[in-house]
């Protein structure tokens, strides 16, 4: 079993996801460079970290905050730069950060789509090769390339997020892997969550297309209503991941029953998961 130590650099870090990471892994001992492109939540993070200290050691976590702006492959860079030089013997890569884009097909256009491959798979891309070499000096290391279990299934009104997830998983298995094969001591886990209580889905944006707000109203809800587990219990399910070196970390009830219902029927999976979707909807 890995052991949690050292230094773990996460972007997305203020809010959701990273931010409940970071809280987590700070009480493991880990020192921490978090990324975002909040500034004040990332400060705000670190200040509520910093209250905290490692009482076996009597020693306060080492906390870098980098404003990152992960669909920039320069911003990465940098991040990857200032935070191995903050923290030498960081060796945990999250690569969390993302976004969500509402609309079908036809009523995205082709910027948008750049948009959020830049940031949902890009920045994935960008953060593994950035952080890799450092990585690999490290005794033990472990790179967490968080996709979804929309790179699993592939819901109508999901094709930019879907195919920018499928992608990161797809990648994250190859370059894992490449990894195992050379004898490195860089593990690599993919993370599928399913619903999740953070604020993507009201963060998002709309496809250009899309011209009735009550539809965009209707698509938030009825994710909020399917998204059942807490940033914080996807995080300590991240951590028993890493720990146990598991290539493939699913997060809540509805993304193993997804995962599962996808196997059994590939390719005709949506109708039954559509009639279960709606009524939850129904609250049924």
């Amino acid at each position: 079993m890995t052991m949690i130590r050292g230094a773990a650099a996460i972007t997305g870090a203020a809010s959701g996801i990273g931010r409940a990471l970071a809280l987590e892994l700070a009480q493991r001992g880990c020192d921490l460079a978090l990324a975002d492109r909040d500034e004040a939540g990332l400060k705000s993070l670190a200040a509520e970290i910093g209250q905290g200290h490692d009482q076996a050691n009597d020693r306060a976590r080492k906390i870098s905050v980098h404003r990152v702006d992960v669909g920039e492959a320069h911003d990465i860079a940098e991040f990857a730069r200032e935070a191995v030089v903050a923290h030498p013997a960081l060796n945990i890569l999250v690569n969390n950060a993302g976004v969500a884009l509402l609309g079908q097909f036809e009523e995205i256009d082709q910027a948008q789509m750049d948009w959020l491959f830049d940031i949902n798979f890009w920045g994935v891309v960008h953060g593994t090769r950035a952080f890799l070499p450092h990585l690999k000096t490290q005794a033990e290391a472990h790179i967490v390339n968080v996709s979804s279990i929309f790179g699993i299934i592939a819901p109508p009104g999901q094709s930019a997020y879907a195919a920018a997830k499928f992608a990161v998983r797809g990648f994250s298995e190859s370059v894992r892997h490449e990894l195992a094969v050379a004898g490195s001591p860089v593990r690599l886990s993919v993370v599928h969550p399913g619903g999740v209580a953070t604020s993507i889905a009201r963060s998002s944006r709309t496809g250009v297309g899309v011209t009735d707000n009550a539809r965009r109203a209707q698509m938030i809800d009825r994710f909020e209503t399917a998204a059942r587990t807490t940033p914080k219990e996807a995080a300590l399910r991240i951590i028993r991941g890493i720990e146990r070196n598991e290539p493939r970390i699913l997060i809540g009830n509805d993304a193993r029953f997804m995962d599962i219902l996808q196997r059994l029927r590939p390719g005709t999976y949506w109708a039954p998961l559509q009639k279960r979707l709606e009524r939850m909807a129904k609250g049924k």
